[in-house]
């Protein structure tokens, strides 16, 4: 894989300087699903405040890909230009962390860590929160797998199986659902290894093994101690209590997922428990239980790809600036 660019050195975080009304809306996320809903607001003239830790999950992809127009882009590229079409109109970006919340019957008060961009326990406050905080990646612990991660240590087939099509695969088993990863990433590869590490043998149902034989995938027993790499290419993985070494040049990994959703559940947000985590429960906008609180992306759900997540930051920042709307309305109509 190619190195990726990087162009945030040349991007400026615009600073809320001295204004301390309240804003529309808060978007605590800089990823696709909070950039894109703060450009639907910006557009419709709310002023909005996007609170951006710099902490995104691809951040160790050198490209990201199945985002039509935008196939191939490195992410760093695609965050920067997202920031840049946000500020033409008017919002503000910090880069900062949430670290505490607190709502009311007028809106939410967001407590901010001061980490860069911004005073140090700064408050800022705004009618409609919007949570796009995302989730983090715990990976297996096996030695050497964190370094490579994004590399030629891979999870998602359908965001990086092109460009290691044909190449030796293995996939690291840690629970029943390594064996549909295995079968999955076989459309990419003739020449798949499924390493069984912590997935016992006897975990294997028949339609596990049948369907594996069928798709040629072979399957070794054992745990894996660590990756064997030289030159800075993975080149097999190397077995524990002297199980031998497999040339592999690629490994499929399963993360477990982290949702980062602790303000949502701070503010009481209905959860949803799932076995990827607990995310808490929205309508088809992005409303949660609570009023006036949006999830979206992955503070939402597992499975939201970037181009998910940007279409649910969309859909969420229409739907704020229609509740807005109705609002002020109603509450003119009663003067």
């Amino acid at each position: 894989m190619t190195e990726r660019t990087d162009r945030t050195e040349n991007i400026k975080d615009t600073k809320n300087t001295g204004n301390t009304g309240k804003y529309d809306v808060i978007v605590v996320g800089g990823g696709a699903a909070g950039l894109s809903a703060a450009l639907v607001l910006g557009r419709a003239r709310r002023r909005t405040l996007v609170v951006d830790a710099g902490r995104p999950r691809n951040a160790p992809a050198a490209h990201l890909h199945g985002y039509l127009s935008r196939d191939g882009m490195s992410p760093a590229d695609f965050l920067a230009v997202g920031r840049e079409e946000i500020a033409r109109y008017g919002v503000e970006l910090v880069r900062d962390r949430a670290v505490d919340v607190t709502g009311s019957d007028d809106g939410f008060a967001v407590l901010l860590a001061g980490d860069a961009s911004s005073e140090k326990g700064r408050t800022v406050r705004a009618r409609q929160l919007v949570l796009a905080t995302g989730l983090a990646d715990e990976l297996p612990p096996v030695p050497g797998l964190a370094e490579r991660f994004g590399r030629d240590v891979l999870h998602c087939p359908y965001c990086h199986g092109w460009e290691v099509r044909d190449r030796a695969f293995g996939v690291l088993a840690t629970s029943p659902m390594s064996v549909h990863q295995a079968l999955i990433v076989s459309q990419w590869s003739k020449d798949v290894t499924l390493f069984l590490h912590t997935l016992g043998e006897e975990e294997l149902t028949d339609d596990d093994r049948r369907r594996l034989d069928t798709a040629g995938v072979d399957v070794v027993r054992g745990e894996v101690a660590g990756l064997v790499v030289e030159q800075d290419r993975l080149t097999g993985i190397r077995l524990a209590a002297g199980g031998g070494e497999y040339a592999r040049e690629v490994l499929f990994v399963a993360p477990r997922p982290v949702p980062r959703t602790e303000l949502a559940a701070r503010l009481g947000a209905e959860m949803s428990r799932t076995p990827f985590g607990a995310y808490p429960l929205t309508d088809e906008r992005g409303l949660t239980t609570v009023p006036g609180l949006w999830a979206a992306g992955n503070a939402a759900g597992f499975a939201e790809q970037i181009v998910n997540a940007a279409s649910r930051g969309y859909r969420a920042g229409a739907a704020i600036n229609v509740e807005l709307l109705m609002a002020d309305l109603d509450a003119a109509g009663r003067r």
